[in-house]
């Protein structure tokens, strides 16, 4: 439950300030942390220790203090050294690690809750029932962020994560698969939506600045209700997603700025497929030539202004224009024209949205 090293580092600050030495054994001897190697004399005496009713016992220089979990024995304390304050230190030490145990796993049952609510594995009755019993506000304004940071298995990034956000109670840092590290940030301090975007631009330069370059950044809308929570979960998900089809170039996504590529997501593919055969008599948009498709990209940036677009093209205006009309014969669409400006802008974004599907064989 606690991490080897979290005992080790409470070894060392209660070394430092008795001067006496620690080590921390299971019920059977094994050594968990040390703060010096004179702890495997000791380590014999251990399993009789743990069968006895007695809750401390001295053996020769060592001093030994038993560590419950729900009357379950889950660490021996082993104080070596010959002082006047041994046992009362040990004792102390003994109260230290059994507070450490407690807070520990209220986190982990609080990790777990959490994961069960984004997943939407918990009835609506359990849901306030256990917020209530692990003192996790119900009616406070969230917002749910996922991280995706590339495919560095050799960084840890929810630890990384977990280290930018703080040990604030009020937000939570999960990862319900290998892939991706959920924030659920608390926004009962009255954060925006330019607050959110200002955070998660500060976890991706974080995360930039400990060597993962390959980060994207999506969130939800933000709910009232801690059942609501696994809706902005949702929410970040797709945005996500969708973010890899239609936005590349963002590295920050949220759910509200997805337009009309949220709708097109949800399409099922042959539906997909029909209408680009109905569109375009069995020809795919993304067959035109890269000119071609350059001269559409272009004049749609500039809101069909053919002179704009003829400009920033370096284009005769006559030239740009025997382009648009000879896409009009190809395509029976006329790009000046607003509805069919609209249906080939659609039609792009299909085309592209099947591409990406069949990626995972969709």
């Amino acid at each position: 439950m606690i991490s080897n090293q979290v005992l080790q580092n409470t070894l060392e600050g209660l070394k430092e300030i008795s001067h006496l030495e620690f080590g921390i054994m299971d019920a059977d001897g094994r050594e968990v942390a040390v703060t010096a190697p004179v702890f495997a004399d000791a380590s014999g005496a251990i399993p009789d220790f743990a069968l006895s009713p007695a809750d401390s016992q001295s053996a020769g220089p060592f001093q030994f203090f038993k560590v419950f979990d729900e009357q379950q024995l889950e660490y021996v304390i082993v104080v070596y050294g010959d002082t006047d304050n041994t046992l009362l230190v040990g004792r102390m030490a003994a109260f230290q690690l059994k507070g450490l145990m407690a807070a520990f796993k209220e986190r982990y049952d609080k990790d777990s809750f959490m994961k069960n609510l984004l997943l939407d594995n918990l009835l609506l009755v359990d849901i306030y029932g256990r917020a209530k019993k692990l003192h996790i506000a119900a009616d406070t304004q969230r917002v749910v962020l996922i991280i995706e940071a590339g495919q560095d298995k050799e960084k840890n990034v929810l630890e990384l994560i977990q280290e930018y956000v703080g040990t604030a109670a009020s937000d939570f840092v999960t990862a319900v698969d290998e892939n991706n590290v959920v924030i659920v940030r608390d926004l009962s301090d009255g954060s925006k939506q330019k607050d959110i975007d200002k955070m998660a631009a500060g976890v991706e330069a974080y995360l930039h600045r400990m060597g993962l370059t390959d980060v994207r950044i999506a969130y939800g809308t933000v709910v009232s209700e801690i059942k609501e929570v696994s809706r902005s979960y949702k929410e970040a998900k797709m945005a996500l997603d969708v973010s890899k089809i239609f936005f590349e170039d963002r590295s920050v996504i949220a759910y509200n700025e997805l337009g009309i590529g949220r709708l097109i997501y949800q399409l099922p593919i042959p539906l997909c497929k029909m209408f680009i055969r109905e569109i375009f008599k069995g020809k795919s948009p993304d067959e035109f030539d890269q000119e071609t498709l350059t001269t559409i990209n272009k004049f749609f940036e500039n809101s069909l202004n053919v002179s704009e677009t003829s400009r920033q093209l370096f284009i005769h205006r006559n030239t740009l224009v025997y382009r648009l009309d000879k896409l009009q014969k190809s395509t029976g669409l006329d790009l000046r024209v607003f509805e069919d400006a609209i249906t080939f802008k659609i039609a792009l974004m299909v085309v592209k949205y099947m591409r990406y599907m069949e990626q995972y064989d969709f």
